[in-house]
C-alpha cells in the first residue's frame, strides 16, 4: 500500500492499481488478492473464515430476537450501540457452548452452564441508567408464583433523572427459548410512583403466567416522567430507560 501523491486525489481502479481514502487519506494498491465468495466456501485455508462466519450469523439471529422480545421496556427510545454489545454477550455465551465442534457452538447450550446464566444476568444492558443504581433495594424473586418483591422500599434513595416527578416501573417475565427464538413476555400492571411516594415495600406478580417455552428471565424496567398541569409527559432523555435482568430460572 502507497500513499497518493498530486494535487487531485484519485478514487477506482485504474491499470490494476485501487485508488481510495483509508482514514482520510489517499492511498493506493495493487488490484485483486481480496478473498471471494468461491474460495471462502471450498478453500481449506478458509476454514476458519467459514466457522466464524457461521457462528456469527447465529450470535445476529440471537441478538435480533432477544431485543425484539425486550421491546416492550424501551418503545420510543433508541440506544447507542445495543446490538453491538449485546453481540459481545452473546459471543461469550456461544463460546461457553462445549458440545458442538468449532463454527457449529449455539448460545443455547452456553446458557446450559451456571456461568452463562451470570453472564445473561450480570450484563450492563442499560449503562446510562443502571437499574440497580436507580433502585438500590435487595429484590426477591419467587419463581411459584413469578412474583418479584423489594421487602424494604423508600424513595428518597430512588435516583430522579433532572425533570422527572414520577417514575415508571415495569416488571415481566421474558420466556425466551434460545434454541427456536420463540418468546412470549409476560408483563405485571405498571407501576407510576411519585417523589413523594410513601410506600415501604413493592411487589409485582404478571397478569399471566409463562408457558415454559424456554429459560424464563426476570426483568425490571423503569422509565421517568414529568407532570405538567395534571398530564405525564415521558422523558426521552439518555439516561431516562432501564432495563435490568434481576433473576433467570
Amino acid at each position: 500500500m502507497a500513499k497518493q501523491q498530486g494535487i487531485i486525489p484519485l478514487v477506482g481502479t485504474i491499470g490494476g492499481i485501487n485508488f481510495y481514502y483509508l482514514n482520510g487519506k489517499p492511498v493506493a494498491r495493487v488490484a485483486g488478492g481480496g478473498f471471494n465468495g468461491t474460495a471462502i466456501k471450498t478453500k481449506a485455508s478458509m476454514r476458519r473464515v467459514r466457522e466464524n462466519g457461521s457462528e456469527f450469523g447465529h450470535c445476529s439471529r440471537v441478538n435480533k430476537a432477544y431485543r425484539m422480545a425486550l421491546r416492550p421496556f424501551y418503545t420510543q427510545h433508541k440506544f447507542t450501540f445495543f446490538h453491538s454489545r449485546l453481540m459481545t454477550m452473546f459471543t461469550q455465551l456461544k463460546t461457553l457452548d462445549t458440545i458442538h465442534a468449532r463454527g457449529e457452538r449455539r448460545v443455547a447450550n452456553g446458557l446450559t452452564t451456571d456461568l452463562g446464566k451470570q453472564l445473561l444476568q450480570d450484563f450492563n444492558y442499560t449503562p446510562d441508567c443502571v437499574v440497580q443504581q436507580v433502585l438500590p433495594f435487595a429484590s426477591s424473586m419467587d419463581w411459584a408464583t413469578h412474583t418479584l418483591a423489594f421487602p424494604k422500599f423508600n424513595m428518597t434513595q430512588v435516583s430522579f433523572i433532572p425533570g422527572a416527578t414520577h417514575i415508571a416501573l415495569q416488571f415481566g417475565i421474558l420466556d425466551f427459548n434460545f434454541e427456536t427464538l420463540d418468546s412470549a413476555l409476560h408483563l405485571a400492571t405498571p407501576m407510576v410512583l411519585a417523589k413523594d411516594f410513601a410506600g415501604t415495600s413493592l411487589s409485582f406478580t404478571p397478569v399471566s403466567v409463562p408457558s415454559g417455552l424456554g429459560l424464563q428471565i426476570a426483568v425490571l424496567g423503569l422509565r421517568y416522567y414529568q407532570e405538567v398541569d395534571g398530564l405525564m409527559y415521558l422523558l426521552h432523555a439518555a439516561n431516562g430507560v432501564g432495563i435490568g435482568v434481576l433473576d433467570i430460572d
